[in-house]
């Protein structure tokens, strides 16, 4: 290895796969995966396997926990990559144009989303394209800023959230209800809480999450050696990490992913780091560029597009097909429904799959 690594000019292919796994494992969630595990393997030896693929009640952490902040992260580490392109062909003025309208649109799909799931006009803000759009604009406000501004920052952000919440309730900051910061905040601006006990302000700590995105891309477009940049990101994402779970098991504060404790928050973007670590040293640094890959790759090429898709049709065709089971037109195959409907949803993957691969063969790019 040189002492000296060139500049980035190509597309990060491990940021693709990372990406388009991450996008596949949301768009089985919307196929009815998930749910229809859930269900098959309850008692099972392969049931606590389920749960990880479930959000965790309250206090803990479960493998699906991390994939939002998977996703807001990878949004961020993309931008510096992205916004170099963009100005090379324009200028800073169109870049904040574009941004102003991208966030927008995340916003106003995120709201429709929320209306599909209703079968009707509401308004609610707990969905990830929601509180992506508030976290892109915090993270492009200062990402023209050096590295040790945008972690400080980001550091602020946090400390803001763990005043806000116990200012807001001293005797009890983070208990499980609605007593919260959050969900104040909630009926301030919705008039409504979450069933889920989720929250909208989620995403001002949340942002540390894109913020630290973007401060890993601008590390992989400089010219240092991989190895450095491998190094940086293993020692920033074990301290954060370490940093996090202890918050959480000396009682500091709980790790929650629902209303985005600082815990969570540092946990969760801890282990972003030390994925894309793991991702970029094995695909970029190591060149492990197996063609079975791809199959991941194609998926993160439309993300924002098959999300959107997934969550309105792919959600909707498995409600339908579970009304034919209550209806009794397959009253004689009652006994395997749980089976049948696993594999239904593995169906709908592969459909909605297949797009991500036909748009992608084709070079149709939906852009947000």
């Amino acid at each position: 290895m040189s002492q000296f690594a060139k500049p980035l000019t190509q597309r990060l292919y491990s940021l693709d796969v990372f990406r388009g796994l991450i996008m596949f494992l949301l768009i089985a969630e919307a196929a009815g995966f998930h749910q229809s595990f859930a269900r098959l393997t309850e008692g099972s030896s392969f049931y606590p396997l389920a749960l990880q693929l479930q959000h965790h009640p309250w206090n803990g952490l479960r493998f699906w926990d991390l994939i939002q902040p998977f996703f807001m992260f990878i949004v961020g580490v993309a931008m510096p990559f992205s916004f170099k392109k963009r100005l090379e062909m324009g200028n800073r003025k169109e870049l904040n144009k574009h941004i102003a309208m991208r966030c927008l649109k995340l916003f106003l799909f995120g709201v429709l989303l929320h209306c599909v799931y209703s079968l009707g006009p509401v308004w609610e803000l707990w969905n990830v394209l929601v509180q992506l759009a508030f976290t892109i604009l915090i993270a492009y406000a200062i990402m023209r800023k050096s590295a040790t501004v945008q972690i400080g920052f980001s550091i602020f952000l946090l400390v803001l959230t763990e005043v806000l919440y116990r200012f807001y309730n001293p005797e009890a900051p983070y208990s499980q209800g609605h007593e919260t910061f959050g969900s104040w905040v909630d009926l301030l601006v919705m008039g409504k809480v979450n069933g889920g006990y989720w929250v909208f302000i989620n995403f001002l700590p949340t942002a540390a999450h894109t913020i630290w995105g973007v401060v890993c891309g601008q590390l992989l477009l400089n010219i240092t050696t991989e190895s450095n940049k491998v190094k940086t990101f293993l020692f920033c994402g074990l301290l954060v990490t370490t940093l996090g779970f202890a918050m959480d098991f000396f009682e500091i504060t709980p790790i929650i992913k629902r209303i985005a404790t600082t815990s969570f928050t540092l946990a969760s973007g801890g282990i972003s780091i030390l994925a894309l670590a793991f991702f970029y040293w094995v695909i970029d640094v190591k060149g492990y560029k197996k063609k079975w890959l791809q199959f991941f790759a194609v998926v993160g090429t439309n993300s924002i597009f098959i999300y959107l898709f997934a969550e309105t049709f792919g959600h909707l065709i498995f409600r339908e097909f579970e009304i034919l089971w209550n209806a009794g037109l397959f009253h004689a195959l009652d006994a395997y429904k749980e089976l049948i409907l696993v594999l239904e949803s593995l169906l709908i993957l592969l459909f909605l799959w297949y797009i991500t691969y036909y748009l992608d063969k084709r070079k149709i790019y939906f852009k947000v």
